[in-house]
């Protein structure tokens, strides 16, 4: 059996862990049954865990949950506390403590004041020129992509099945660009049957393994809007970029998915502090 080989069968493992705890989080996760899954020896897997993927699985656990925490409070009425039993806190001020730590606001402040509430406004006062938008190609034509079913929030399952094969069959380097495609309006589709890809630049002529698959863009002009803070606050920019922004602008949308090209590293940067780049595709005769 090669050393790729292996590393293949170790990493499909963690990829089944990593599914069930996205599958899992409003349950009891015990560390003995994450071993189960893993198909690994119970003393050994919580260490080839944190190798393989930089944190225990505690850490993934809380981080999923916390992730989901600020997606209910962008986005939601629910009251704090109901949002801090549901991610697994005894108290609200534990859960209070543990988000700010993270998000660098209380929860209640950053439902008040969190980088979406700018885009709030603008869609409250319609105000379509308060946020720049470069209209430009996008300068990617190929990626290579694995697909993902499912809400939209836990397509970082995908993407963590796409580094991880990239890595293997040296693939990823220092400047591998991360992107995401988005095929459906989560307004209007349930989320587990919402349709999206992590995907990756990649020349034409590389030979894909699986589950890699080969994605081709849309390669006319884009409307692009970054955006800064955590992934679960976008929502009211996008509203504001097709509610407030496109019907001032002159352009029609094209028929085309999203893409969002993520600009820093979740695993260097804050939740706050995320750039993300939220590209719109234009119909060509618009340009």
């Amino acid at each position: 059996m090669t050393k790729l080989t292996t590393a293949q069968i170790y990493q499909d493992r963690l990829n089944k862990v990593v599914s069930y705890v996205h599958s899992h989080l409003d349950d009891d996760i015990r560390i003995d049954d994450l071993a189960k899954v893993a198909h690994m020896s119970a003393y050994h897997w919580h260490r080839i865990y944190k190798a393989m993927q930089g944190e225990t699985v505690a850490a993934t656990i809380k981080r999923l949950r916390l992730e989901r925490a600020a997606d209910q409070l962008a986005n939601s009425d629910m009251p704090i506390k109901e949002i801090a039993n549901i991610a697994h806190f005894s108290t609200s001020e534990a859960f209070g403590r543990a988000f700010k730590q993270v998000y660098q606001q209380a929860p209640a402040a950053y439902r008040n004041a969190g980088s979406h509430n700018a885009f709030k406004r603008a869609n409250l006062l319609q105000d379509g020129s308060h946020f720049d938008v470069v209209i430009e190609p996008l300068s990617v034509t190929y990626c290579a992509s694995v697909e993902h079913r499912g809400s939209y929030m836990q397509i970082n399952h995908a993407m963590g099945t796409l580094l991880g094969t990239l890595a293997q069959h040296q693939l990823l380097n220092k400047d591998t660009q991360m992107m995401a495609v988005f095929y459906d309006d989560p307004d209007t589709v349930e989320a587990d049957a919402l349709r999206s890809a992590a995907c990756s630049p990649i020349a034409a002529t590389v030979a894909l393994p699986a589950p890699l698959t080969s994605l081709s863009l849309y390669q006319g002009s884009y409307a692009k809007l970054v955006y800064q803070g955590p992934y679960a606050d976008m929502k009211d920019a996008y509203q504001w970029l097709y509610g407030t922004w496109l019907p001032r602008s002159g352009y029609d949308a094209a028929d085309a998915p999203n893409v969002e090209l993520y600009l820093n590293n979740p695993a260097e940067v804050a939740p706050t502090e995320l750039l993300t780049q939220l590209c719109l595709p234009l119909q060509a005769d618009n340009v």
